[in-house]
């Protein structure tokens, strides 16, 4: 565009009294909208091999789960390897930087692993995000597992253009299995090439409404400490899912105005809230429930809300394939979530 267009341009856009901004969010949006959908990495089956590795926190007394992991995907018909440095420690990290990295990378450059299953989140993906090759990746994609921290890793992911997994981690099993089945099953449902839809318990907060549009989010936390960044998503057309654990109310809207003075909302379709686990009180009370804060966060936004989505950081986290295109009907009876196929 000349200088003479973009005057022209702008005088155009200050006549309709539109800031400039809003129009460059708008281009961006629609370029966005042109891409194609999401690469599907292949779905296992029998003698596939999957990859654990701890790109976060710190593996402390965990060797029992770990070892539970790679017994359920014995049972799946499935053969597991357990990175190197999963159980070293460099003070909260599972390993340092370069420890975590050599693991997460091997993973994803080695042509034989189908998944790569992390074992926890916490804290420090962030830190070794700039440091990974998606280069052999894209000629052999994987299925990347996890939440919480590692909403990093699947921003990034996403925005290589693959699909994710967003499920239970090593340390998410417990000693008996029964007690988080329905976690367990939709993970193995969506590795094996089922995801499963849900129909939600309905709410007297949901904002009624149809829409469609790929999937996207994560731990809420992580959405807002990408923004700026590379690995920020574009959820123009999209529907975006939320978790968060441990923060106070104000935190929470705190985080969602900072999403929607960044744009984050413009051109969003849709909104499904999972779980706000174990909400700190502030001596100053917020006066509002999670959910009213939330809608009163989006007044401005006319796209469907549902709440109810059991995913986060709770036993009962089903798995969401993250990229891939949904179906989402929400209404105050109950909502409805299909992928398609």
């Amino acid at each position: 565009m000349t200088f003479r267009h973009h005057l022209m341009f702008l005088i155009f856009a200050l006549i309709l009294g539109i800031p400039p901004n809003v129009q460059a969010q708008r281009k961006t949006n629609s370029s966005t909208e042109m891409t194609s959908k999401l690469i599907q990495p292949p779905y296992l089956k029998a003698g596939d091999t999957v990859a654990i590795v701890a790109p976060s926190g710190i593996l402390k007394s965990r060797e029992g789960e770990v070892q539970q992991a790679v017994a359920l995907l014995k049972s799946w018909g499935l053969h597991a390897v357990v990175g190197k440095h999963v159980f070293s420690k460099a003070n909260h990290f599972a390993g340092a930087d370069e420890e975590r990295c050599e693991d997460l990378q091997n993973a994803m450059d080695d042509p034989k692993i189908s998944a790569i299953w992390c074992a926890r989140g916490g804290y420090g993906t962030v830190r070794i995000l700039d440091k990974l090759n998606y280069t052999k990746f894209k000629k052999h994609p994987k299925w990347v597992i996890g939440y919480s921290d590692i909403t990093a890793l699947h921003n990034q992911v996403h925005n290589e253009g693959f699909e994710s997994l967003h499920a239970i981690m090593c340390v998410s099993l417990t000693t008996d299995l029964t007690k988080i089945a329905a976690s367990v099953e939709t993970f193995k449902t969506a590795l094996f090439g089922s995801p499963t839809d849900y129909t939600l318990k309905g709410s007297d907060h949901n904002r009624v409404g149809e829409t469609s549009g790929e999937l996207v989010g994560g731990n809420l936390t992580m959405l807002h400490t990408m923004l700026g960044s590379k690995e920020s998503l574009d959820t123009s057309g999209k529907i975006l899912f939320i978790e968060e654990i441990g923060e106070y109310k104000y935190h929470i809207d705190r985080m969602l105005q900072s999403l929607k003075r960044a744009g984050y909302f413009e051109n969003l379709n849709g909104l499904v809230v999972g779980d706000m686990s174990r909400m700190r009180k502030n001596t100053t009370l917020w006066g509002t429930s999670v959910e009213q804060l939330i809608l009163d966060a989006l007044e401005d936004y006319d796209f469907p809300i549902t709440f109810n989505m059991p995913a986060g950081h709770e036993k009962d986290n089903r798995a969401l394939v993250l990229g891939r295109t949904v179906e989402l009907t929400v209404t105050k009876e109950q909502s409805t979530l299909k992928f398609s196929e």
